[in-house]
């Protein structure tokens, strides 16, 4: 008996991703490098993308780019900024990094994950390309280098009215920053990713200055003076208006719960009444940002975008793996959040550590990171909430999971007193995690730390493959 056609699909996409898929560097982390070789190397790789886009007939250059950065916020903003504009009537692409479960979510095209079939021809096609170009004597590209070419050649293709770009990590040497944007966005500055950005604020806000562009409007959520320092030089030396997004001053949280969060827009001749956000209280600052790049895409288009199209767009707004609730007949509430740096962290506690504690909950956190990730700082944001925490490694090719020895020490360096379980398999962790709370009343589990052990666990709900084929729920569904 011949394969289901969906099989057959199936088949031909898992071929395309494993050809994909061996571009990863599998000694990608510039351990030992100086700043300076490692600045080296990522202005190399930029040249090299500039290059062979060239080569592509520079489908970059052939739509609008709204381009987003930040250390905490870039996803979400990202996809509210698309989420509005596909409101208003627009055709777009949105581009989001990394991916859960299906790489079809790192490109969405108007409004949803592109087709598993036109993603194995883009791949046929982009490779095609690279064959010619490593055949006339050029270096092999690396996994995010096809990535970006890929991306680029589907929104020329369609064509988009605009694409949303979200930066893989940092800005300036990303090599999403070959495009030129009509704006630039920096959601925040955080530490984070310190072997490639540097270790302070004022390296970090500077790698992601990097992506404001003469000609292009910039906007900020950053209030932290040493960054902010860094992107007001920048736009000034570039010449442009560089927009400010302030809690308190143009926007103001008004309330929270699970279902959504709630903000007012105070910016001059603003919406009136409540707007909608994302679940998660801290998602009013990326509405907020998503709302005020959209006004600045539109005045340099000289388009308008009705308030209407706006509330649609952030009430459409969600983001899997990011304050996600499950809910299933039996079992507890489980979170999935992929907070994977301090200030995610933080962000995250503050929302669900009070209330949860306020409302008798006992919180049993699955927790597992990447090995450079902050460890000790996110342990002691988590600490004092967590009832018992069940550690477990992120399992991702090409990337190193934290042990769970380390995370123990970690733990136990935050003062974290109560019960600590370790399951290197994250399926096994979340199992074991349900089964505390059956046990406790009131219980519920937060699973976080990395965006990888998200996309790791995230099938026992929602399968891949189902998703691939769009057989199961996701926010922008398939084409």
């Amino acid at each position: 008996m011949s394969p289901v056609p969906s099989q057959q699909i199936l088949d031909r996409f898992h071929h395309a991703v494993a050809r994909v898929d061996a571009l990863i560097e599998r000694d990608n982390t510039p351990h030992g490098k100086t700043p300076a070789e490692i600045r080296q190397r990522a202005a190399m790789r930029l040249d090299r993308m500039r290059r062979f886009l060239a080569s592509l007939g520079d489908p970059h250059l052939r739509f609008p780019v709204i381009h987003v950065t930040g250390t905490s916020g870039k996803g979400s903003t990202s996809t509210a900024i698309a989420r509005i504009l596909e409101a208003a009537g627009l055709r777009v692409g949105l581009h989001t990094s990394p991916y859960l479960q299906t790489p079809t979510e790192k490109l969405q095209l108007d409004g949803r994950l592109i087709a598993p079939g036109a993603f194995a021809d883009l791949v046929d096609r982009t490779l095609a390309s690279h064959d010619r170009w490593v055949a006339s004597g050029n270096d092999v590209l690396t996994y995010g280098e096809i990535w970006v070419a890929m991306v680029c050649l589907a929104f020329a293709d369609l064509p988009v009215d605009v694409a949303v770009i979200e930066v893989g990590a940092g800005g300036r040497f990303d090599l999403t920053n070959v495009v030129q944007p009509v704006v630039s966005v920096i959601t925040s500055v955080g530490i984070d990713h310190v072997l490639t950005l540097g270790h302070t604020i004022a390296e970090i806000a500077w790698h992601k200055a990097g992506i404001i562009k003469p000609g292009a409007a910039a906007v900020t959520g950053v209030t932290d003076p040493v960054a902010l320092l860094a992107i007001t030089e920048e736009a000034t030396a570039a010449d442009v208006p560089l927009v400010r997004v302030i809690e308190g001053e143009t926007y103001r949280r008004s309330g929270h719960d699970a279902e959504a969060t709630r903000w007012l827009d105070l910016t001059p001749g603003g919406i009136a009444g409540e707007l909608p956000a994302a679940p998660g209280g801290y998602q009013a600052g990326n509405a907020a940002i998503a709302v005020a790049a959209v006004r600045a895409f539109a005045e340099r288009r000289r388009i308008s975008v009705a308030p209407e199209s706006i509330i649609a767009g952030l009430a459409a707004t969600r983001i899997p793996g990011r304050y996600e609730r499950i809910r299933t007949p039996g079992d507890p509430v489980v979170i999935l959040d992929g907070a994977h740096n301090p200030q995610k962290v933080a962000a995250l506690m503050a929302d669900l550590g009070p209330s949860s504690r306020a409302a008798g909950e006992r919180m049993i956190v699955v927790l597992g990171s990447l090995e450079a990730k902050q460890i000790d700082e996110m342990a002691g944001l988590i600490a004092p909430w967590a009832d018992t925490v069940v550690l477990t490694s992120p399992q991702v090719l090409a990337k190193i999971g934290a042990e769970t020895a380390a995370l123990g020490a970690a733990m136990e360096r935050a003062g974290f007193d109560r019960r600590v379980i370790s399951s290197a398999e994250p399926s096994r962790a979340i199992d074991e995690a349900i089964r505390i709370a059956h046990n406790r009343p009131g219980a519920f589990v937060l699973v976080t730390g990395s965006l990888y052990l998200i996309g790791n666990v995230r099938g026992r709900w929602y399968a891949d493959d189902a998703i691939t084929l769009g057989q199961s729920p996701w926010p922008a569904g398939t084409i």
